[in-house]
């Protein structure tokens, strides 16, 4: 009985935070975030109508027909509260418990309490290990999630799950949430695994953990990329920097051409801090407008199926299923006369 009554407190607890993200820092719905990216799409409208393009009210170029009257639109709505309060629930700790797991791995403590008795260094110094941890930790973890997200795209088993989040016709914030719990179950062992990884280096090298620079109880460089126009990323309202500051900074049309079917757009742009990841491997593109942006995934991925919150959940275990069960033709017989 405890244990349930733990269970059912930590699932009332998610379920509150779910309806509460407005209020979170840490979630990508946080006002702020939301209010910096309609200050972006308001600089956008401004200039479109300097230009005389018809882009109607400013609400109408937020909330434009063709995108809220596609049914994809409706299911990202409905999936996002399908998805938090039974998927992401289910999240809970993994990536905690990956951190841990290679903590103790390497350094042999009994967990992340039991760390060091190292003096902690103050003043500039200890600044400079805290900015150095920081940077190094976000790097690491960025480019983990850059390369799951190759490995989703370039492994057809992998991939079965990761479409689900191409799926999506048109796009706006809650897009964003459209995303199988496997492909979040691996985020979360990659990049808590890989940050256990980065933990455990500083404890054998300098003695401890540096704290990381907060902005509202979340790390500096998360923030900054929060305020930047995040949640457009996920919408029809293209922004991309400038010239080369585009390699260089996250804009949210780096992330809309990497779900644009375009046959020119296919596996690029897979990074989500550090756009120069796409740069050094060759997979980065950044055209001038948006005109061959097309969001869903191509015909042979079958994405009309994808059209419910279960179909969402379940369809990619049949087609990976199918895929592992697929029988591969056969060789043709040899010609006992063909020499070789």
């Amino acid at each position: 009985m405890d244990t349930l009554h733990t269970l059912a407190a930590s699932y009332y607890a998610h379920a509150q935070s779910v309806f509460l993200q407005t209020f979170d820092a840490e979630s990508r719905l946080f006002y702020l975030y939301l209010v910096t990216s309609l200050l972006f799409a308001w600089v956008l409208w401004h200039r479109a109508r300097a230009a005389n393009r018809d882009t109607g009210s400013f609400l109408r170029f937020l909330f434009p027909t063709r995108v809220w009257s596609n049914p994809s639109a409706w299911l990202d709505v409905r999936y996002f509260f399908f998805h938090q309060l039974l998927g992401n629930f289910a999240m809970l700790g993994v990536s905690l418990a990956a951190t841990v797991f290679v903590f103790q791995l390497l350094t042999g403590f009994d967990g992340l309490q039991d760390i060091t008795s190292a003096t902690v260094l103050q003043g500039w110094q200890g600044a400079a290990l805290a900015i150095a941890f920081m940077t190094v930790s976000f790097v690491v973890s960025d480019f983990t999630a850059f390369f799951l997200h190759f490995l989703q795209h370039k492994i057809p088993l992998l991939w079965q799950f990761h479409k689900v989040h191409h799926s999506a016709e048109v796009m706006h914030p809650l897009s964003n949430f459209r995303e199988h719990p496997i492909d979040e179950l691996a985020y979360h062992l990659g990049i808590g695994a890989t940050y256990g990884l980065v933990v455990a280096l500083s404890v054998l090298t300098i003695g401890y953990v540096p704290d990381i620079p907060l902005i509202l109880g979340v790390p500096i460089f998360v923030f900054l990329f929060n305020v930047a126009g995040y949640s457009l990323r996920h919408s029809h309202i293209w922004l991309r920097w400038p010239g080369r500051w585009s390699m260089v900074f996250p804009s949210p049309a780096h992330h809309q051409v990497h779900h644009s079917s375009h046959p020119d757009h296919l596996d690029k742009n897979f990074a989500f801090f550090f756009p120069i990841w796409d740069v050094i491997f060759g997979c980065y593109i950044m055209p001038e407008d948006n005109r061959d942006v097309k969001f869903g995934v191509t015909e042979k991925d079958r994405g009309h199926e994808l059209n419910s919150c279960v179909k969402l959940y379940v369809l990619p275990f049949r087609d990976a299923w199918r895929l592992l069960t697929r029988k591969r033709p056969k060789a043709p017989a040899q010609d006992p006369a063909t020499p070789g």
